[in-house]
């Protein structure tokens, strides 16, 4: 079973960083396409921003200049980097990948961000 995993959520100030981590049980060459998502109580799951195969990035409108996904083959990661955090970046995380027809998942990371 392929298995997504994130990590480096946390509680950070606004204007702050921090780097989530997406790490695979295969290799991520395996898949077409990883990002990350996010969810709120009150809204739905929405892209924050994607990689693909080849290095190819998409990002939301409003975490463009701000947010860098990136991916590191060797040891199977997904990092998305996020600068100058605002309060409305608050969410739980989720990595993504395009696995063959299947969409797989993590369990989620929660991302605090304080006035």
């Amino acid at each position: 079973q392929v298995q997504l995993a994130e990590s480096g959520g946390g509680l950070v100030q606004a204007g702050g960083s921090l780097r989530l981590s997406c790490g695979a049980s295969i290799s991520i060459f395996s898949f077409q396409q990883m990002g990350w998502y996010r969810q709120t109580p009150v809204k739905q799951r929405e892209l924050v921003a994607t990689i693909a195969r080849d290095r190819v990035t998409n990002y939301a409108d409003s975490v463009k200049g701000r947010f860098t996904i990136s991916r590191d083959n060797a040891n199977n990661t997904v990092y998305l980097e996020m600068n100058s955090l605002k309060p409305e970046d608050t969410a739980v995380y989720y990595c993504h990948a395009r696995y063959w027809a299947d969409q797989l998942w993590g369990q989620g990371t929660q991302v605090t961000v304080s006035p």
